[in-house]
């Protein structure tokens, strides 16, 4: 029974669930209608824009970086003994997110 755990097996069987699912997601929305309403833009009652938009991922990669240092931090820290070594990782772990912050 604890081959059903191991990864090789569980995927699949997870992949035929996940298909169940939407197969029978499907089956029971029905088909759709296509109308003009569901092609158009959404704007709350505005005109969208005409020029293409251009959104800046400087603030995306900040936030990136700051869950990948503090993910991969704690598990260096968690993986790791109780030890002053640790204890200066910490320290410098911290620095590094408050000068990430600061920007």
């Amino acid at each position: 029974m604890e081959i059903l755990l191991t990864p090789p097996v569980a995927f699949p069987i997870y992949i035929l669930l996940v298909a169940l699912l939407a197969a029978a997601g499907r089956w029971l929305a029905g088909a759709g209608r296509p109308s003009r309403m569901k092609s158009t833009t959404y704007s709350s009652g505005e005109t969208p824009p005409v020029s293409a938009a251009s959104p800046g991922y400087k603030s995306f990669f900040r936030i990136a970086l700051f869950f990948a240092i503090i993910h991969l931090g704690i598990l260096v820290l968690g993986t790791g003994g109780l030890t002053p070594l640790a204890g200066v990782y910490l320290v410098g772990l911290l620095v590094v997110l408050v000068a990430l912050i600061l920007g």
